[in-house]
């Protein structure tokens, strides 16, 4: 998860007046994202393996592995 501009290779979905940006190859990949914020950072779920269980990031340099 990043912050990233809308490319023409990206689907762009507005919820609650959040502007979410996604690969459209990733996407069809995915068939769903969810994306919860746990009080500590974010916790997303997919249909796919993300490679990175336990993760979470509040995007200010957080993130796996970083000690």
């Amino acid at each position: 998860m990043a912050l990233d501009e809308p490319k023409n290779s990206d689907d762009t979905f507005d919820i609650k007046g959040l502007k979410f940006v996604v690969d459209k190859e990733f996407m069809e990949k995915a068939e769903t994202i969810k994306i919860d914020f746990t009080g500590m950072g974010f916790s997303l779920d997919s249909n796919i393996d993300l490679g990175q269980s336990g993760c979470s990031s509040c995007g200010s340099g957080g993130g796996c592995g970083s000690s």
